[in-house]
């Protein structure tokens, strides 16, 4: 887990433009504006893995092989404290909608990225939104990984 996540992290800090990566430990969880990050940012968790079994290999270990495969959700957030109304002036709107040049960039470096020996590749699953009421705005995309021989 730890070699995951810091690969994915490094895979991430390629985009220009994220400067808070991390692991997802509840940074943008009840704490309204304030939240320990800076904006904009990307937090990693790898959730919701199964296994299923392979047999044994005794020159392995642990002997008991198997295969999992699992969800990594890549959190992006960003404070938006300007509007994106028609009418508002373009450089305004274009600095409140960088999040989502963000996610893009993000999302071309991560696809298809194998982050440890072993594993398959991240491929999309979701993406949604999260409403919330303190002004952050925050996106999440779901990848699919398979591991193999764990």
């Amino acid at each position: 887990m730890k070699e995951f996540l810091q690969n994915t992290q490094a895979k991430i800090n390629e985009v220009t433009g994220i400067p808070y990566i991390d692991e997802d430990w509840g940074q943008l969880d009840d704490y309204s504006p304030n939240s320990p990050v800076i904006w904009p940012c990307c937090l990693i968790d790898m959730s919701n893995v199964d296994f299923s079994d392979l047999g044994i290999d005794k020159k392995a270990v642990p002997q008991n092989r198997q295969e999992a495969t699992g969800l990594v959700t890549l959190t992006f957030a960003n404070l938006k404290i300007t509007n994106t109304s028609f009418k508002a002036p373009q450089a305004q709107k274009d600095s409140a909608w960088s999040i989502h040049d963000i996610i893009e960039a993000a999302h071309a470096k991560v696809h298809g990225f194998a982050p440890v020996i072993g594993s398959g590749k991240l491929m999309r699953r979701s993406f949604k939104r999260v409403k919330r009421d303190d002004g952050i705005q925050q996106y999440q995309v779901v990848y699919t990984i398979g591991l193999h021989n764990v």
